[in-house]
């Protein structure tokens, strides 16, 4: 009879009856009761109120019902501690008991009791078991330290379990040595920072020895394990690879993935040039092809898997490009993953092959699939320039379906081929215009009007097929509108005279009639470009354009080195770092792959490592995405640029443009001698703030050199938030360098090495010009000062409050963040001072609710020291009158990014407060403004 009886009563006074029965004197019917009462349990039924009868049940020396007690005390342990505080003994003794099989239930029960009271009554049970004869005992004693771990980590350093642990990776047992190499890799994985698998060659030795012998699960723990050492030189990197090689072969897909993780990692010491390295290429295919026949879950896991693998080194899989067709009964998941494989080893050898393949499967009927292989051959094209003609004819044959979603992927990637090849397939541009109509999808029509704006030279009825797309332009989506814009606008700079109604109508529907700010932003500026030199427009909008690079959805050559470390995890089927999607402090150590021995050449250009930085110590140093600040440091920590190259103008640009724009639109107002056609585009690659001193001939203003007003070092990350460093600082501008002056303390115990500084995106693109100089190493109670010159070049992104500036600090210990407030003045240029007519212009033209009025109390200056106080710090007098007893000031001030700002500032002798107004086209700027005036006036 089965178990199932047991969850069928339903009698009332249940628990009085199971409480008789659990004290009867027959052993049979009190497991009878034990089993009634787990099946309550696994049901849901709280039977917490037999807790003392059950664990009375536990003196006995039948193994099934001593399981069944344990099962229950484990249950609720938690929820009554007293209780199980009974059961304590009855555990030393089952550890004691002469039957391996109940020391090893009595210790692991224990370990999965997780109440504090109960652990420390535990352990002598425990460290007799962990140098128990039986080895059964031995490894299920191990696996209960990484629990124990878990529950009370001092506890288990105290009691010397760890160096007990450590000791077991040399018992004569495998499955001891492999559960023992599990539970300490469990418990560094838990505290990055303690080096408790302390592997070098004797150890590791012991794991291959082991590695023969223990179960599955064991093997991929020790191979795991395996795969975290760096072994010292390429020699020893091929005796373990030698090792490891026959895991290749094991039936469960697990081991064989974590053996080619070890091999992966281990292959990137060896050199090319070794006959060993081609021999392992060649054992790693079949493995990895056999994976393939299993069930499609299995199938997708190892093709995720794979497709890293054929990105990191293709020549393993080169010659198995059968294994990715597609069978027709594949679910769809695997299908796609396995045609963006068949991309990825496409080659001038098997491309005739795979074209047919992928033109099979675009007469295929799932949507989804039929796309994804139009766009493929489009992607073959690119990759494999041999076959790009017969990809071409290809795609020509599926326009000539008619079949409305293949027809508009297909002009999708024909215009990325145009894009690679300029001026060689452009005879087919008459096919696809004939399928304008059938053009439904945002991105199919954006790429059309693309083709049609680019190639309008070439299409007598250009201006006709543009036009027809303006009809309903405010219910294109964003993508289209502004594709149809840039197309205009090219047409008109090509076919001037039939067009200009056309380029009217479209830049009135961008600018006037539309919400979009990205399409407003983008017609304003063609708007501009074209009243003030057509020219330099033409330079601009018809510039050429670089070739598109073949394969452009790899993963980031850093990012693929720490999935290759991760293969065979839940990272290698997402294809993110752990850190991205583990939650907590777990899982967030990044691995990268060992360095290339001396006498195995890189393959890598040495572009890749940062100036003045070895290789090696870049990847560790970026902060993970799911940190603290969000997205903050995305970018290296390496050496930053030390001064802007000359296409950052676009950046600054972009400053501009973020925070309302400079004086541009006075560019084009003739009263203010706009300058003649020839000379804008000799000046587009200059920086914005020259541009507009040029312009304006600002070269009388030049500031005087004295140093603007520096505020006193305040404490900007205390030492209890960043383990024992604390970092005070404040900013200086000097003769038209911005740095920042940082104090550092060290007030932990050990020594402090390797800072580095990066910041956030920022309102005004600040980034350090330079690393950070911290030359010594920081001793206990040291404190140093370094200066860390900045330049306004970085990513833009505007903050609240606008002068927010967010900071990641590294050093040997971690990463620390914190953020701060900049005085804006460190931004006020030396070239601020505007000419008298300008200004008088400029005051009129700002609108008259972009003026701001302030209060400055308690300032008992006059005009003169309030002029010469102001002009230190960049703000310059352009011109001063005497109104009825009152001193008025007009004055200008320019921030980086080329935003001027304008003053009237009014003194009256004799009364300690000043009345301020100030006028910006970026109003969000004069609170900030107004702000450093006061600072600069009261110190």
């Amino acid at each position: 009879m089965t178990d199932s009886k047991y969850f069928t009563t339903t009698k009332k006074g249940e628990i009085f009856e199971l409480k008789a029965e659990l004290n009867s004197d027959k052993k049979e019917k009190k497991k009878e009761a034990v089993k009634k009462v787990i099946a309550s349990m696994t049901v849901g039924k709280d039977v917490s109120a037999l807790f003392p009868d059950v664990v009375n049940c536990m003196q006995t020396d039948n193994l099934e019902l001593k399981k069944l007690v344990y099962l229950y005390l484990m249950n609720y342990a938690k929820s009554q501690p007293d209780m199980a505080i009974m059961a304590v003994n009855t555990f030393v003794k089952d550890c004691e008991d002469p039957n391996p099989l109940i020391r090893a239930l009595a210790v692991r029960t224990m370990g999965c009791i997780r109440v504090d009271k109960i652990t420390e009554y535990l352990c002598e049970p425990l460290r007799k078991c962990l140098k128990d004869e039986d080895p059964y005992v031995r490894k299920t004693a191990a696996v209960c330290v990484a629990k124990l771990h878990d529950i009370n980590a001092q506890l288990v350093e105290d009691q010397g379990f760890l160096d007990t642990l450590k000791d077991l990776i040399s018992d004569s047992n495998p499955m001891v040595v492999a559960n023992a190499v599990a539970a300490l890799s469990e418990i560094a994985e838990s505290h990055p920072s303690s080096n408790l698998l302390d592997l070098n060659p004797q150890s590791i030795n012991k794991l291959l020895t082991a590695l023969n012998e223990c179960t599955e699960w064991g093997q991929i723990f020790i191979l795991d394990c395996l795969a975290n050492y760096t072994p010292k030189d390429d020699r020893e990197a091929q005796s373990i690879c030698e090792r490891v090689t026959p895991r290749l072969s094991h039936a469960n897909s697990a081991v064989v993935l974590s053996a080619v993780k070890v091999l992966m990692k281990f292959m990137e010491m060896l050199s090319k040039d070794l006959d060993y390295y081609g021999t392992l290429l060649k054992k790693l295919a079949p493995p990895l092809v056999t994976l393939l026949s299993a069930e499609p879950e299995l199938q997708y896991v190892a093709l995720r898997n794979i497709n890293l693998i054929v990105q990191k080194r293709p020549e393993i899989l080169k010659h198995e490009m059968k294994v990715f067709f597609v069978k027709y009964n594949d679910p769809i998941y695997v299908k796609l993953e396995k045609l963006d494989i068949m991309i990825r080893l496409a080659s001038q050898a098997n491309i005739a092959q795979v074209l047919a393949e992928l033109k099979e499967y675009a007469t295929e009927v799932d949507v989804d699939f039929v796309r994804k292989a139009v766009r493929a051959i489009g992607r073959c094209a690119i990759k494999v320039e041999q076959s790009a003609e017969r990809c071409v004819s290809t795609l020509l044959d599926l326009i000539q379906t008619k079949v409305n979603y293949v027809v508009q992927e297909a002009i999708v990637v024909i215009k990325d081929i145009f894009r690679k090849y300029p001026n060689k397939y452009e005879s087919v541009i008459a096919t696809l215009c004939e399928n304008l109509d059938s053009l439904d999808e945002p991105e199919a029509r954006a790429a059309m009007i693309w083709i049609v704006g680019e190639y309008a030279e070439r299409i007598d009825n250009a201006d006709e097929l543009l036009e027809s797309f303006l009809e309903g332009f405010h219910d294109e989506s964003t993508q289209v509108q502004l594709q149809l814009l840039t197309a205009i606008v090219k047409l008109f700079l090509k076919k001037p005279t039939e067009t200009q109604e056309l380029v009217q109508q479209v830049l009135s529907l961008a600018t006037q009639d539309s919400d979009n700010p990205d399409l407003r932003d983008r017609g304003y500026i063609y708007w501009r470009l074209l009243s003030t030199d057509p020219v330099a427009a033409k330079e601009v909008v018809l510039a050429e354009k670089p070739l598109i690079s073949e394969e452009t959805d790899l993963i980031e050559p850093t990012l693929l080195d720490e999935l290759i470390c991760y293969i065979g995890t839940l990272a290698s089927v997402y294809h993110k770092p752990p850190s991205a999607f583990v939650e907590g402090g777990r899982g967030v150590v990044h691995k990268s792959l060992p360095p290339r021995t001396a006498s195995s050449e890189s393959t890598e250009s040495p572009e890749t490592a940062p100036a003045g930085a070895p290789a090696g110590e870049q990847p560790d140093v970026i902060p993970t995405q799911g940190d603290l600040l969000g997205d903050l440091l995305n970018l290296d920590l390496g050496p930053p640029v030390s001064g802007p190259p000359l296409a950052t103008s676009s950046v600054q640009m972009g400053a501009v443009d973020l925070l309302g724009g400079g004086l541009d639109s006075l560019i084009g107002d003739p009263s203010f001698g706009a300058p003649p056609a020839a000379a804008v585009p000799a000046r587009l690659g200059a920086p914005i703030s020259s541009g507009l001193s040029d312009l304006f001939d600002l070269t009388s203003g030049v500031g005087t050199l004295s140093g603007s007003y520096v505020a006193p070092k305040a404490v900007w990350l205390p030492a209890m938030k960043a383990k024992g460093l604390e970092i005070s600082g404040t900013f200086t501008r000097q003769v038209g360098s911005i740095s920042m002056d940082l104090q550092l303390t060290n007030k932990a115990l050990q020594v402090m090495t390797d800072f580095a500084i990066q910041f956030n995106r920022n309102s005004f693109g600040l980034a350090p010009a330079a690393p950070l100089q911290v030359h010594a190493p920081l001793s206990p109670n040291q404190t140093v000062e370094t200066s860390l010159p900045l330049n306004t070049v970085g990513s833009v992104m505007k903050m609240e409050p606008l002068n927010n500036l967010q900071v990641a600090v590294k050093n040997n210990i971690d990463v620390f963040y914190f953020s701060t407030l900049y005085p804006l003045h460190i931004l006020f240029v030396e070239d601020g001072k505007m000419d008298r007519q300008m200004f008088l212009a400029t005051w009129k033209d700002i609108p008259n609710e972009n003026e701001a009025q302030f209060q400055i109390r308690d300032c008992a200056l006059n005009a003169e020291t309030v002029s010469s106080k102001l002009q230190s710090s960049n703000i310059f007098t352009i011109a001063k009158r005497n109104v009825e007893g009152q001193d008025m000031l007009y004055q200008s001030l320019k921030l980086t990014n080329g935003i001027w700002v304008l003053a009237e500032l009014r003194i009256q002798p004799g009364n300690t407060s000043f009345m301020l107004s100030l006028k910006c086209r970026a109003p969000e700027v004069s609170q900030h403004v107004y702000q450093a005036y006061e600072t600069i006036l009261k110190n």
